[in-house]
């Protein structure tokens, strides 16, 4: 049986992901949903409007705060006074450092290599590697402009990722950012066998006011997907946003879920799903991407949210993501308020990351 929830503005605060529950409260049928907008939001055409360069530059820094306190103090501790030569030493030593990040050997390279093209033999000073450091990972995190699809009415979103790297909360404050841009939006708790995600992603709709679909625990997900956007088309609402299991297993039985969901939402939208957004968590490191790779498989995902960089001395995960999946990074995660997330933007990140 599946459930709606109408929308309600709260203060409660979300539960962690971590978090568990026995009875979800969202499985409790409620009254009819209000058509109105939530107080104080605009409608606005765009999916959303230019962040100023420096208030996206701001925001960044504070949330890569931990990684780039650890890399510049890494990297300073290779400078004496009077500057560094740069010889086979001193590039053995960057590539160590850079490593620590997360960065993975193949990037890490290219990085300690444009540093050694440029200035091998020369003694230099820590402004310089930097430099240097920051105008390389910007080519490499350059990417096409990859703006959220939402031509569809409503636009579907399907957000996939494994237990634990923030996938409900990723959910959370998506919809919190479409919202405060004008965007009416309906959730879809498809993860019907964690109880935990169904009563987070309620208390989540409660604090952003808008309206929730949910199921009996084991329900069937794509059931609750089918409803989550007949309710979107119902009630007039712009985006559908679906979250999905994360639990692990085989390739074949997850791929089976993830397409029924799919046929049942193409069944309601054309062109549906618009987005299928992979969440990862950058705390995990270079297991988040063993970890991510049947689900961007199985779920032929358009795009990744980076979650958790705020905790993390590792943000130079980024780079091995964006060269493994060939996916755009479309937001990063970067606290732990509804507000903290952006959308991505390669050369603000990297400015971010290595900023002295």
């Amino acid at each position: 049986m599946v459930f709606w929830r109408s929308k309600k503005k709260s203060d409660a605060s979300p539960a962690t992901d971590s978090a568990a529950a026995d009875t979800p409260t969202a499985d409790t049928p409620t009254a009819d949903v209000a058509a109105a907008q939530p107080a104080g939001s605009t409608r606005q055409d765009a999916a959303s409007p230019t962040e100023s360069s420096a208030g996206l530059f701001g925001r960044l820094r504070s949330g890569l705060e931990k990684t780039r306190r650890a890399l510049n103090t890494d990297i300073r501790d290779l400078f004496k006074d009077e500057g560094r030569l740069v010889d086979d030493e001193f590039l053995g030593e960057l590539f160590a450092k850079l490593i620590r990040t997360d960065m993975g050997a193949g990037p890490a390279e290219e990085l300690r290599d444009d540093v050694a093209k440029r200035f091998r033999g020369r003694k230099v000073g820590l402004d310089e590697v930097l430099e240097s450091i920051t105008t390389q990972t910007q080519a490499m995190l350059r990417q096409d402009a990859a703006p959220l699809n939402l031509s569809g009415k409503p636009s579907v979103i399907l957000v996939v990722g494994v237990n634990g790297s923030g996938k409900t909360t990723s959910i959370g404050k998506l919809s919190h950012y479409l919202t405060s841009h004008g965007k009416k939006i309906v959730l879809g708790a498809g993860d019907t066998f964690r109880a935990a995600a169904v009563e987070q992603l309620t208390i989540w709709s409660q604090r952003i006011g808008c309206d929730i679909v949910t199921g009996n625990q084991g329900a069937d997900p794509a059931s609750v997907a089918f409803q989550t956007v007949d309710k979107a088309i119902e009630t007039g609402a712009d985006v559908a946003i679906i979250d999905t299991a994360g639990r692990l297993q085989t390739q074949s039985k997850l791929m089976q879920e993830l397409d029924k969901i799919r046929r049942v939402v193409g069944k309601k939208v054309d062109d549906a799903p618009h987005e299928v957004l992979l969440v990862l968590d950058a705390t995990a490191g270079q297991n988040a991407i063993s970890q991510a790779k049947g689900f961007s498989d199985a779920a032929g995902c358009t795009g990744i949210i980076l979650a958790k960089l705020d905790g993390s001395a590792r943000g130079g995960v980024i780079l091995p993501i964006r060269r493994q999946f060939e996916l755009p990074v479309k937001f990063v995660g970067l606290g732990e308020s509804i507000e903290d997330i952006a959308e991505f933007d390669a050369d603000s990140f990297a400015t971010a990351l290595f900023a002295d």
